[in-house]
């Protein structure tokens, strides 16, 4: 048996949203985690620089997936999951953003069940929402958009999202994740759908020192990314509210700017 099972208090598990990347995003209760585990299980998009925050002798373990490159299958990063806990005490499960938003955290919390392990769940803020804020750029506003969709752009079986065509037949706005890869087929739905001069905004590794932004409109967004080199992790944010943007406000009458 491995001696470091001698000292093990608690065999626990905590699944923690570490926030859309800048380090001081994580939340407070996020942060104590990290501080206490005993081993860390974190993802691609997880800000690195958050591991020095554990404490020392916490085992680290890469367990992300980037397009392109191999990776662990998710049912392999399950079992590792329970199998870390087991082995070291604490395991902590570090996802980008929020564990429930497109994160397949519900999915490793159901398998955590079937062992029995007290787990706990600490929610992260999502990109989704925090990113245009950033940018100042509200997902709802009065007069504007009353409702928003987070969308996925591209769905298990690599095609996109048919609620993406349904969503853009509403005033909503809608946030897409996992979709810079699909931005042209996006841009081709909404002209199908006249929405040429709905504002878009593409952000590349939102809140970090490499965070790229882009605003536009439908008939011109493809041809500025490409421009300006936007590549994944990002997000797009589709509606009225991004003519709230101080660079689209600039470069454009907004109709919403003294609203």
């Amino acid at each position: 048996m491995n001696t470091i099972c001698n000292d093990i208090k608690e065999v626990k598990i905590s699944i923690v949203g570490a926030g859309p990347g800048d380090i001081d995003l994580i939340t407070v209760k996020g942060l104590k985690a990290i501080q206490s585990a005993d081993v860390i299980l974190y993802d691609a998009l997880v800000n690195v620089e958050l591991l020095k925050e554990s404490k020392e002798g916490t085992v680290k373990k890469f367990v992300g997936k980037r397009a392109g490159q191999s990776s662990l299958q998710q049912d392999e990063i399950n079992k590792l999951i329970v199998e870390s806990a087991k082995e070291f005490g604490h395991c902590v499960r570090l996802k980008g953003g929020d564990p429930f938003v497109f994160g397949r955290g519900h999915e490793e919390l159901v398998f955590i069940r079937t062992h029995q392990i007290t787990t706990e769940i600490i929610p992260g803020i999502s990109s989704a929402i925090s990113l245009p804020l950033l940018q100042q750029v509200p997902i709802t506003r009065r007069n504007v958009s009353e409702s928003f969709w987070v969308l996925t752009g591209t769905t298990k079986q690599h095609i996109l999202s048919l609620d993406i065509r349904l969503a853009i037949k509403s005033t909503a706005t809608l946030v897409i994740l996992m979709g810079i890869r699909k931005l042209r087929v996006i841009q081709d739905v909404l002209m199908s759908e006249d929405r040429t001069d709905t504002p878009v905004m593409v952000i590349e590794s939102g809140s970090t020192k490499d965070e790229k932004v882009v605003v536009g409109t439908v008939k011109d967004i493809v041809d500025k990314v490409e421009a300006n080199r936007i590549k994944s992790p990002g997000i797009i944010v589709i509606g009225e509210v991004v003519a709230l943007h101080p660079e689209f406000v600039k470069d454009n009458v907004s109709q919403y700017e003294c609203i």
